[in-house]
């Protein structure tokens, strides 16, 4: 049977070892973005979200709509702010819109 140790952690503490000593970082980064998108965007423009993708820096939005598509197109940088910020860490590097 395990020792137990007499040093006390909080559960934030214990999560965030478990988290980096696992390496599941990643999986949980590609989760926040998820989610973060729809809260920076918004209910109508995540309506017209398919599919949302994180691979290495760079964020993949598949849209339904061409002309919502252009639109963003014009506000990419101020996109990636909003995320990055909402997300507390620089996370996502370049936006492409599909």
């Amino acid at each position: 049977m395990a020792k137990r140790h007499q040093e006390h952690q909080s559960l934030s503490e214990v999560l965030k070892d478990f988290v980096t000593n696992n390496k599941l970082e990643k999986g949980l980064d590609k989760v926040a973005v998820r989610d973060v998108w729809e809260n920076v965007m918004g209910p109508a423009i995540h309506k017209y979200t398919q599919d949302i993708k994180l691979d290495r820096e760079t964020l993949y939005i598949q849209l339904t709509s061409s002309v919502l598509r252009e639109e963003l197109s014009y506000g990419k940088e101020k996109i990636i702010a909003n995320l990055n910020e909402t997300l507390g860490k620089e996370l996502i590097k370049k936006l492409v819109l599909r």
